[in-house]
C-alpha cells in the first residue's frame, strides 16, 4: 500500500512540474502550441515505451466502447487550458481549482456509480480545497507573499 501511496504523490508531483512547463511554453508560445508539443512528445515516449514493453495494441482493444477513448481528447482539453491558467492566476491557484475541480468530479461519478464513500469525509475535503483557495486569494489581495 505504501508504494501505491508513494506513487500516487509522485504523480502529483509530476502533475504539478508538468503544468509549470507548459505553462511556461505557453508564454513563450501559445497555449495550443504548447497543448501540441506537450502532446506529441508524450506520444512519442509512449510509442517507444510500448513498443519495449509490449502490449500497445492488446487483444479486444476494437470492441471498448467509442466513449472509452475520449480521454485523448478530454486530455488535451486540460493541458492547453492548463497552460493558459497558471500563467494568468499561479501555481497554487491553479492546482487548487484543479484538485477542487476532480474532487467535486470524483463526489459526483461515485454517487452516481452507488460507491460507498462517506460524504462527510468527501464534504469535508472540498472544503478544505476551497478554503486554501480563499487563503491563498486572501494573503495575495493583502500583499503579504
Amino acid at each position: 500500500m505504501t508504494v501505491f501511496i508513494l506513487l500516487a504523490c509522485l504523480g502529483g508531483v509530476l502533475v504539478g512540474l508538468s503544468r509549470q512547463l507548459n505553462g511556461r511554453l505557453s508564454i513563450s508560445t501559445t497555449p495550443l502550441i504548447a497543448s501540441f508539443w506537450n502532446h506529441a512528445i508524450g506520444f512519442a515516449v509512449l510509442t517507444c515505451l510500448g513498443l519495449f514493453v509490449g502490449g500497445l495494441l492488446p487483444a479486444g482493444a476494437a470492441e471498448a466502447p467509442w466513449y472509452a477513448y475520449l480521454g485523448g481528447s478530454i486530455g488535451v482539453i486540460f493541458v492547453a487550458a492548463g497552460s493558459w491558467v497558471i500563467a494568468r492566476i499561479g501555481a497554487v491557484n491553479s492546482a487548487l481549482l484543479i484538485i477542487g475541480g476532480q474532487m467535486v468530479t470524483g463526489v459526483a461519478f461515485d454517487y452516481i456509480s452507488a460507491v460507498p464513500a462517506s460524504f462527510w469525509a468527501n464534504a469535508a475535503g472540498i472544503v478544505l480545497i476551497v478554503g486554501g483557495m480563499m487563503i491563498s486569494r486572501r494573503r495575495k489581495a493583502g500583499g503579504s507573499q
